[in-house]
Parts: structure tokens; C-alpha cells; sequence
């Protein structure tokens, strides 16, 4: 029906399109007429949406309803359905017959069905049921809203569980039908959560997370969410982490992601497993230990608003421990992405980077390396902008730390991409920005910074021994390049280094 919708749009300049084809509250082409008490038809999605959002008068008329039936306007729907017809050639498609919408009485029979055959253990008769539900399902919104308003889902996670703990193997296909159409049902409620919180069913979606294909580990990633994001008393989770194979199914949801919904199913399980534990929990390391850190930084960088959000989530999470916060501040590219994210995506990602930096701000190398990627004069652009009391709280005690190092920081080039860095005046290097050259015509789309920074010696004022950071990779090299208009004669050059 886009096309319809385009159609009414695109082509009035063309054809005349009835007005009582045109539903009174969008104005767009009826798909499926149906009538109020006071006479007036609407198309079925748009008045069904507006009784829903609690009025209760005509949209056209403002005469009280008194009573909410819909009747199919059967007569104009054909009417309608003639009209495209007859203006087929100017793109106009026919609108399809619409299904009857299913009804309280028609889920509640299937759902009994599907009691009796879970009791019976018949596999096959109880497949066929469900997917009779997903088809319902997948005809209009209003079927799914009637579908678990009937408390299907809790019938759904009883039979789950009953077939995995009897042999998920045998029944896998089926366990697959019923995480599809439990992916879309939430909340399932306290009894079909408890009974998707079994260590049986658990490890039935920790099996599909791992093994089953794309729409099969999608479903089980968001019912897994879905119960732990409700799992007050963590008493699902616990039993989770002892479960193996949890930690690397999720983690190479988002190092190897297969949609958007699912990566940020992913990151939300993990925030649920790693914030109900208590700091240096054997899960959070074990995550860690796969490399959870470089992962999530790198897919931040290309991420959307909520996939960031959560995903920042998680990282703030981590480095609330002293692990996790070794590991971020070993990863090269965490400084310029978090600063980077500062103020570009929301109100809540910028919340939660400055979390992170205040956290990882305590050693001297990070500091410097923050103020070296414009840490320092995003907290004041923060500042100014406004935010809420305990991100300017963060702001300031950052500012203070980084003000020490804000005109004394220098960097230069590592030297493992061929290049050697000349330094002739140390002072020249303030207030360094981020380029990027690729060489050759390839050009990764994840990479690692390398950095050199000198500390001042006290005593004569001049630079004494250097760190260095982890290299540049193979392909990429980015170079901090000066900006000299605030420098005095600064000398700085970058050559090829001789073979």
C-alpha cells in the first residue's frame, strides 16, 4: 500500500481521486473501509489507532461513540478496489482484500489446542498451531495485539519449556516456531518468564544463540533480553552465567553482527549479566578476556543513536571495574571515539562518555592522551550547552584534572608505517587534531591510533624519556596533525624514514 499512499501524493495532478475514498483522519487511500456508529467510515488502522490512544468520539463528526464496533464497509471497499483497477495504467495498484481480523474466541481455541498437544508431547500438531499464530500475527498489528492480550504468551513459554527439557534436539524446529512469535510479545509476563528462566529453556536459546541460523539466533537473543531485562531478583541470571557457551554467544553477536535489532538485543543481555554482578565478577572478565572492550569501541564508531546508547552503556558498565577499566584504557582508539560521540548523537550518549572518561581519567598517559583528542574543549562546550548536575559534576573534576596538561602536551608520528617524527620546538604541539591517510587504494574501516607523547623533565623543562602507544595497522595511518596559529615558530616535520 506505499505505492497507494505515493499515489495519492504523486498523481492528483493526474487522476481525481474520490474523496470518500480517502480516509477522513489521513487523507490517504482506504485499504480497508470500515464504519463507525455515527455513519462515518475510516480506513481500520487509523480509527482503531485513534480509539486506542483513549478518545472516544467520531474524529470527523466529535459526536460521542456509543459503542466502538467497526463494521466492514464492504460496498466501498469494492468500489475502491474497481477504481485501481480501472487506473491501472497510471500505476495504480489494487489494494488486496483485507483478512478478517481474528478474534478473542478463535486465539483462545487455538491456545487450548496447543495446552493439549504440549501435554500429549505431539510435536507436529502443536508446530502447526503455532504457526497458524504467526500468520495471525503477521497480518496486521491489530491480530498481534489480540494474539497477546489473550495471554498466548504464557501458553507459548510453557510449551517451550516443556519440549526443550524433554529433548530440544528432536524438537528444534519447533522451539524455533516459538521463539519467532515470542520475539515479538513483550512483556510475556511473570509466569512465561519463569518458565523461559528454567535452566532447561535457558539452555535451549544459549544452543539456537550458537548454532541456530539468522532468524532463529535473532529470536533468541530478544526473548533472552526480554527476561533478563525483567529479572528484578536476578535469580534468572544467576542461573545463566553458570550455563556455558552464554558469554561468546553474545559476544559474537556484536563482533560479527547479523541486524541491528539483534546486536542491540545483545548488548542489552550484557548489561543485564554484567551490571547484576558484583565488580570483578568471573562473567565480566570473561568477557573481557574476548576482547569485549576493542569490540564495543569499534562498533560505536559506525553505530546508529540507540545501538550507541547501549552500547555506551555497556561500557560504562566495564569500567566501573578495575579490569575492565584497564582494558579501555589500553585500547588506542576509546579517547577520540568517546570524545568524538561527546554532543554528536543525544543527551544520554554524551551523559554516559563523560562517565567513562571521569572513570578513566586517573592515570597521567590518559589524561594526556584525552586533551591531545580535544577532550578538554568539549567539557567546556558541555558546559555551556548544559547538562544534567552529575555530568557537570564530571565536566568540572575532568576540567581540573586535564587543565594541568591543557598548554604543555605534545605528540608525533610512530615511526612503524615508515615515517620518523622531527621535533624542534616541544611547545609547538598543542592542540592537535585527528587526519586520516590511507595508503594505497585500500582503507579498514577499524584501526588503532599511535601516539608518542613527551613528559616535561621538572628540572631543565624539556622533554625526557617517551612512551609510545600501540602502532598504526598495515593500511591506515593517522597522523596528529598541529594547528600552528597559536604556536610561536613551531618546527615539525613528518619524513619517509631511510631503509
Amino acid at each position: 500500500m506505499k505505492n497507494n499512499n505515493r499515489l495519492c501524493e504523486d498523481l492528483d495532478a493526474e487522476i481525481n481521486v474520490p474523496t470518500h475514498f480517502r480516509c477522513p483522519i489521513s487523507l490517504d487511500l482506504m485499504k480497508d473501509p470500515v464504519t463507525l456508529c455515527t455513519g462515518i467510515t475510516y480506513d481500520r488502522e487509523n480509527i482503531e489507532r485513534w480509539i486506542e490512544a483513549g478518545n472516544e468520539t467520531c474524529p470527523f463528526t466529535k459526536q460521542v461513540l456509543e459503542t466502538f464496533d467497526l463494521i466492514p464497509n464492504h460496498i466501498l471497499r469494492r468500489m475502491i478496489q474497481d477504481w485501481c483497477v480501472q487506473n491501472r495504467s497510471l500505476g495504480v495498484e489494487r489494494i488486496p482484500t483485507p483478512r478478517i481480523p481474528v478474534s478473542q474466541c478463535e486465539v483462545s481455541e487455538v491456545c487450548s489446542r496447543i495446552v493439549g498437544a504440549t501435554r500429549r508431547g505431539d510435536g507436529k500438531k502443536c508446530g502447526e498451531l503455532v504457526r497458524k499464530i504467526k500468520n495471525w500475527g503477521k497480518e496486521s498489528e491489530r491480530n498481534k495485539r489480540c494474539i497477546m492480550e489473550n495471554g498466548t504468551g504464557c501458553i507459548l513459554s510453557a510449551s517451550f519449556e516443556s519440549f526443550a527439557r524433554d529433548s530440544f534436539e528432536k524438537h528444534i524446529n519447533l522451539l524455533v516456531e516459538i521463539l519467532l512469535v515470542l520475539s515479538w510479545m513483550s512483556p510475556l509476563g511473570k509466569e512465561g518468564r519463569s518458565k523461559l528462566g528454567t535452566e532447561s529453556s535457558l539452555r535451549c536459546i544459549i544452543w539456537l544463540l550458537r548454532n541456530g541460523d539468522l532468524s532463529g539466533r535473532q529470536s533468541a537473543v530478544l526473548v533472552l533480553k526480554e527476561i533478563l531485562h525483567s529479572d528484578e531478583r536476578r535469580i534468572i541470571t544467576n542461573t545463566l552465567r553458570a550455563i556455558e557457551g552464554v558469554v561468546e554467544a553474545l559476544f559474537f553477536l556484536i563482533k560479527e553482527p547479523i541486524s541491528p535489532t539483534a546486536t542491540k538485543a545483545s548488548l542489552m543481555a550484557i548489561y543485564c549479566m554484567i551490571s547484576s554482578t558484583t565488580k570483578n565478577d568471573m562473567i565480566t572478565s570473561r568477557f573481557l578476556e574476548m576482547g569485549l572492550v576493542g569490540v564495543i569501541v569499534e562498533a560505536i564508531v559506525e553505530a546508529d543513536k540507540s545501538v550507541c546508547e547501549k552500547a555506551l552503556g555497556v561500557l560504562d558498565e566495564i569500567c566501573s571495574t578495575e579490569k575492565g577499566k584497564e582494558e579501555a584504557c589500553n585500547n588506542a582508539l576509546i579517547m577520540a571515539v568517546l570524545v568524538k560521540k561527546v554532543l554528536r548523537v543525544s543527551e544520554w550518549a554524551t551523559e554516559l562518555s563523560v562517565s567513562i572518561l571521569w572513570k578513566l581519567c586517573d592515570e597521567e598517559s590518559v589524561r594526556i592522551e584525552a586533551i591531545q583528542v580535544g577532550t578538554f574543549k568539549k567539557l567546556l562546550v558541555i558546559l555551556q550547552v548544559g547538562c544534567g548536575e552529575s555530568t557537570k559534576e564530571k565536566a568540572k573534576e575532568l576540567l581540573k584534572l586535564l587543565n594541568v596538561y591543557n598548554n604543555r602536551v605534545d605528540c608525533c608520528v610512530d615511526s612503524s608505517m615508515g615515517f620518523n617524527l622531527q621535533l624542534s620546538s616541544y611547545y609547538a604541539l598543542q592542540r592537535p587534531t585527528l587526519l586520516k591517510i590511507s595508503k594505497g587504494a585500500e582503507l579498514e574501516s577499524h584501526f588503532n591510533y599511535g601516539f608518542l607523547w613527551f613528559p616535561e623533565d621538572p628540572a631543565t623543562g624539556e622533554p625526557r624519556m617517551s612512551e609510545s602507544f600501540p602502532p598504526f595497522d598495515s593500511l591506515v595511518l593517522r597522523m596528529l596533525v598541529l594547528r600552528m596559529s597559536d604556536c610561536p615558530s613551531p618546527a615539525l616535520t613528518a619524513q619517509p624514514e631511510s631503509r
